[in-house]
């Protein structure tokens, strides 16, 4: 007798013991060996006839064998049936109650002391209400009126009525009085000449002047009933019970009030005015600008496949880079101490060295990419890094980034070691970021959240801004977390661009608007300004000035005033202060990028018109 005694306990106490319980002895009843695998399970399933009505027994581990009783009463509970074969739940019911009155009650409980002490709680709440019907509280109930109402249609006639006394009743406006052209007798000039009574008939009712005919008739006897009256009359009765009549509170507001008081734009001087040069050279149009960090040198990238570097000040073209394809996106590095150009084309990312203006300069960065060692072992990254052949090397091109798909944005780090790429992907390998100096390159995101339109550098904390369609999010560089996310309110973001603070940025889109976000107060846009009729293109903030521009497809730069107070408590002030017109729009695209001089108040914008025009 294997029984186990350790009676109604949970068995999982026991799965770390080799034994399952004790016998009546006290002896430890140990588990069986159970070193049977899948096929030795589908072994004896074949070969056991048994097997469908073989169960393990929790309590000892031992397989038991049902019997035909214990099976015939496992498959009456599935079928929902009662577990004894006897027991027959329709039999009679004896009833418990009956009529006749029986001799001993059913159940001999005394009476309760409360069915025959009054309650003092209902004591206390009639003495409550009899206390408010006195106190005039609670009001008896009015008997109904069953009279029947009628509504008095012309009650507002009179002025001592309900209606007539009602502030907001407006009368009927009266019947224009007739005039001397509906006289029996009218003066002649007022009777119409043949030509001006055919006119009269040929115009529609409601554009005639005079509603009837003037007439000449000798007296009074002689003029006829008018034969309008009644279609008239009836009309009268529509207007006065169908028109609706209200009356409108008027407001007396001086409408300059409700202009915001803005300083003069003479006040916000200097910002540019006027177009100082043209750039000409590009023969399709021009896509992206950037500038030299001393503001000497300008870059532009075009779809003609040509990239080009002019001199600011006097617009003549230095160097012409022929590439393989568009040229998407240029960015020059902002580190004073190199002279390097990244520029997108088709899926890579060229490092140019333009060689101009210091030599020291650019030997110096020459020398710096030169001093790259790579490391003993390979690392996976996202792109492949080139080393130029001596034919681009002549030309300038120092290092390719190859990437998968063709790069649409690149922008560099304020450090200038650093730069950030955006493909033409809906992955998670979207943004990439490169470094220089080491020629590494990293995705930082594990997935996608959309289309990602711009990316930009914090230009002094360790944030990246990253913006989709309708979204701006800042992730926390050092953190590796996601810090905000802007709402928009635009259909489709195009642009962005930070304050040098750091704590404001806008965003251009498609839907011609431009949101102003104060990073300190909301995630909600600031000011929207929709000052552009057509798309945005560009937007642009000026390095040391209060200027910011706008370019759109409308060929106009807008230049606004964008003053950010050092003050928490006041506001940023944004004024546009110049319309900025010379581009020629051209398949219905106008200005595609703006850019400020670094130093000075000028704005550069490239066109689809070709050229590059400077305003100062």
């Amino acid at each position: 007798d294997i029984r186990n005694t350790v009676g109604n306990i949970p068995m999982e106490w026991y799965q770390d013991f080799p034994h399952i319980g004790y016998d009546l002895e006290g002896r430890r009843i140990y588990k069986p060996l159970r070193s049977r695998d899948e096929l030795d399970t589908f072994l004896e399933k074949m070969d056991n006839p048994d097997y469908w009505r073989t169960v393990q027994d929790k309590m000892t581990g031992a397989d038991i064998r049902l019997t035909d009783e214990q099976v015939e009463l496992v498959q009456r509970l599935q079928k929902g049936q009662f577990g004894d074969v006897h027991f027959d739940p329709y039999e009679p019911a004896v009833d418990f109650f009956s009529r006749e009155v029986m001799i001993h009650p059913v159940t001999n409980r005394p009476a309760d002391k409360r069915s025959f002490i009054p309650s003092l709680i209902e004591k206390e709440k009639v003495s409550k209400l009899v206390h408010a019907i006195k106190m005039g509280w609670i009001k008896p109930r009015k008997p109904r009126d069953d009279s029947p109402t009628y509504y008095d249609l012309w009650a507002h006639e009179d002025p001592n009525s309900i209606l007539g006394r009602h502030k907001m009743h407006v009368p009927a406006p009266k019947m224009k009085l007739p005039g001397h052209e509906e006289s029996y007798n009218p003066p002649p000039e007022y009777l119409l000449s043949e030509e001006e009574r055919l006119a009269w008939e040929q115009q529609e009712p409601s554009e005639r002047r005079l509603s009837v005919l003037p007439q000449r008739f000798q007296c009074l006897r002689a003029v006829p009933a008018y034969s309008r009256f009644i279609h008239e009359r009836f009309e009268r009765c529509l207007d006065l019970y169908l028109c609706p009549r209200q009356r409108k509170m008027r407001v007396n507001v001086d409408p300059e009030d409700l202009i915001p008081k803005l300083p003069k734009p003479r006040d916000l001087q200097p910002f540019p005015t006027t177009q100082a040069l043209i750039y000409r050279g590009h023969s399709s149009l021009v896509r992206c600008l950037s500038i030299s960090p001393n503001g000497q040198w300008l870059v532009s990238g075009s779809d003609d496949s040509s990239l080009r570097f002019w001199e600011v000040p006097t617009a003549r073209c230095l160097r012409t880079l022929p590439l393989e394809g568009v040229v998407k996106s240029v960015s020059w590095n902002p580190n004073p101490t190199l002279c390097l150009v990244a520029v997108a084309v088709e899926q890579s990312v060229l490092l140019v060295n333009p060689c101009l203006g210091d030599k020291l300069l650019y030997g110096a960065t020459d020398q710096l990419l030169e001093s790259y060692e790579a490391p003993e072992e390979q690392r996976v990254q996202p792109t492949q890094w080139l080393v130029a052949t001596p034919e681009q090397h002549s030309q300038g091109i120092r290092l390719l980034i190859q990437h998968s798909k063709p790069v649409k944005q690149v922008t560099w780090h304020g450090k200038g070691d650093y730069l950030a790429s955006v493909v033409a992907d809906n992955s998670n390998m979207q943004v990439l970021i490169h470094q220089t100096s080491k020629r590494w390159s990293q995705n930082p995101f594990r997935k996608s959240k959309g289309q990602v339109q711009r990316v930009l550098f914090h230009p002094i904390r360790p944030y990246f801004f990253v913006a989709t369609q309708r979204y701006v999010r800042i992730y926390n560089l050092l953190k590796q977390e996601l810090t905000k996310k802007l709402m928009t309110n635009c259909k489709w973001v195009s642009s962005m661009a930070i304050h040098p603070g750091g704590d404001n940025i806008i965003c251009g889109s498609y839907d011609s608007k431009l949101a102003w976000f104060d990073l300190d107060l909301s995630t909600r846009p600031y000011q929207m300004l929709r000052h552009h009729k057509k798309a945005l293109r560009a937007v642009a903030f000026h390095r040391h000035y209060p200027l910011f521009a706008s370019g759109s497809d409308d060929g106009t730069v807008i230049v606004c005033h964008g003053m950010v107070y050092n003050d928490l408590l006041q506001n940023p002030l944004l004024v546009p202060v110049k319309v900025l017109k010379g581009h020629v729009t051209t398949l219905d695209l106008g200005v595609l990028d703006v850019l400020f001089h670094p130093t000075q108040p000028w704005v550069f914008s490239s066109g689809a018109d070709g050229t590059i025009r400077l305003y100062t």
